[in-house]
């Protein structure tokens, strides 16, 4: 069974959970694009200033996704 990778966008200010949000869709139609397996996506908002959105990935189909879309960080999803 291949490992997630949970892959991280970071937004802050006054607008970040908007644009977390929107962020999200984006996320989403790229994975529809491009057939990726895993049809996890998220936003979470950490506080007033500070948001993220997220995808969950395949290992195999990491790198192919951090070259195209540039997430801030990531980690293993669990």
């Amino acid at each position: 069974m291949s490992r997630k990778i949970k892959l991280i966008w970071d937004f802050r200010g006054p607008t970040a959970q908007k644009i977390a949000e929107h962020h999200e869709i984006h996320l989403k139609e790229y994975m529809a694009f491009k057939g990726i397996g895993s049809n996890i996506t998220g936003c979470q908002q950490i506080n007033e200033m500070y948001s993220l959105a997220f995808m969950v990935v395949n290992e195999e189909d990491m790198i192919q996704v951090r070259d195209a879309l540039k997430p801030h960080r990531g980690e293993l999803y669990q």
